[in-house]
């Protein structure tokens, strides 16, 4: 994972979905990197605070694709790793709470970083209304947690 940014701790710290600093921790292997410039105007403002939940939560990379289904997060094989998904919601709201973060900007659509909407956990894309395991423990400690298509209201 990137190192936080290098700017003044007094800045106020945003915790931020690694793949979309454009590390490769996304189920595929691959990442959700967003422009450059975006990124740029980001690290102007914020101390960025990288963190994967899926990874925090001992999840491989690449590993196989996951959804919610209602409290529990199954895999594509119908393995249920609800219990990684949420070890690593712990690890991402410990993170937010030692640095003071108040806000989040989370991977949309996510089983674990998905806010406000999520895949509906039968793997043919459909979308239904939710919240993936971190951004709905994030929320529920009082942190604003938004979508990469919300990052205007961020800069």
């Amino acid at each position: 994972m990137p190192t936080p940014s290098r700017l003044s701790p007094e800045m106020e710290a945003l915790l931020i979905s690694a793949c979309l600093l454009g590390v490769n921790c996304k189920y595929s292997g691959g990442s959700n990197a967003l422009p450059e410039e975006l990124l740029e105007a980001l690290r102007k403002k914020y101390r960025l605070l990288p963190v994967c939940p899926e990874v925090a939560g001992g999840l491989p990379v690449p590993r196989l694709p996951a959804e919610r289904r209602g409290e529990r997060v199954v895999n594509r094989s119908g393995e249920d790793v609800t219990a990684r998904y949420r070890s690593g919601a712990r690890c991402a709201l410990a993170i937010a709470e030692k640095q003071g973060c108040r806000t989040a900007l989370l991977k949309e659509r996510s089983p674990s970083c998905g806010s406000g909407e999520i895949y509906d956990g039968s793997f043919t894309a459909a979308l239904v209304p939710g919240w993936g395991t971190a951004a709905e423990e994030l929320r529920c400690a009082g942190i604003k947690v938004l979508g990469e298509s919300r990052i205007s209201e961020l800069i």
